[in-house]
């Protein structure tokens, strides 16, 4: 085999490819440089990468166009934006957090006899990516698979309630939806219900994404305390006043720091 480069053939991580885009590079450091300084301004972009203000300028405010960087009210410094969280939330989440969530899953089922669910954060909704299913005769069933506005479930308000709150606005550029009567109908509103459910620990849904279920939930975070999933058990309104809601979100609060420290391990 010949040792010379193919057109479109991988490179190594940290060598030079044969076809390097300079724009794109300039752009990805910047988003390096931003991540792990917390904050960059357009003179420092310029020194770092040998170019022109203007030409530092032009990356910053088209990385900012995608909501990669934000920048403050004065205008100078640019931090890591919302689009560029949500790359490692979703990467990080799918990538080990169903296997080693199933067993705790099994587990919670089995202690609460209801049905338990793993959500991740796509957009301003959440998709439900694993389950199982309760034992009970009338039981809620299986969403695996399905996307629902994230205040509308106890999961998704769970990881909305670790997101700083100067970001849960920009989830909403289109206003808030509504499933049932009781979904939270105002971006106030789901400020408000986050901050409580900061103070709790824990969220719940009596109603809000079906009529006659509720839901509570607790999330899940990664090695850098960062939102990655929630894990939610959910049941017949009936079987689930809020007096069963604060034992449930305990068991939630044990699986999801089990979860959590596994996904340090790997």
């Amino acid at each position: 085999m010949s040792d010379r480069k193919r057109e479109g053939e991988l490179d190594e991580v940290g060598t030079t490819p044969a076809y390097l885009l300079e724009s794109v590079d300039n752009a990805l450091q910047i988003l390096q440089l931003a991540d792990a300084r917390g904050e960059v301004r357009v003179h420092e972009i310029a020194a770092d990468l040998g170019v022109a203000r203007s030409t530092a300028h032009r990356l910053l405010a088209t990385l900012r166009h995608r909501g990669f960087v934000t920048q403050d009210e004065a205008g100078r410094a640019y931090r890591p934006g919302r689009a560029l969280a949500q790359l490692g939330l979703h990467a990080f989440a799918r990538r080990d957090i169903r296997q080693v969530a199933r067993r705790h899953l099994e587990e919670l089922c089995a202690d609460v006899g209801e049905t338990v669910h793993l959500l991740v954060l796509e957009g301003n909704g959440v998709r439900f990516i694993d389950g199982v299913e309760g034992s009970q005769p009338l039981r809620v069933g299986l969403r695996i698979g399905i996307l629902l506005p994230a205040h509308a479930t106890a999961g998704g308000k769970a990881i909305l309630a670790a997101i700083p709150a100067e970001q849960i606005g920009a989830l909403y550029p289109r206003g808030v939806s509504t499933l049932t009567t009781e979904t939270l109908a105002s971006l106030d509103e789901i400020e408000a219900e986050l901050q409580e459910v900061a103070r709790l620990g824990y969220a719940t849904n009596l109603g809000e994404s079906a009529e006659g279920v509720a839901a509570a939930a607790v999330a899940v975070h990664d090695p850098l305390r960062r939102p990655v999933a929630a894990v939610a058990v959910a049941a017949p309104r009936e079987r689930m006043p809020r007096a069963r809601i604060a034992g449930v979100s305990s068991r939630l609060q044990q699986a999801a720091l089990k979860i959590g420290d596994e996904l340090v391990e790997l």
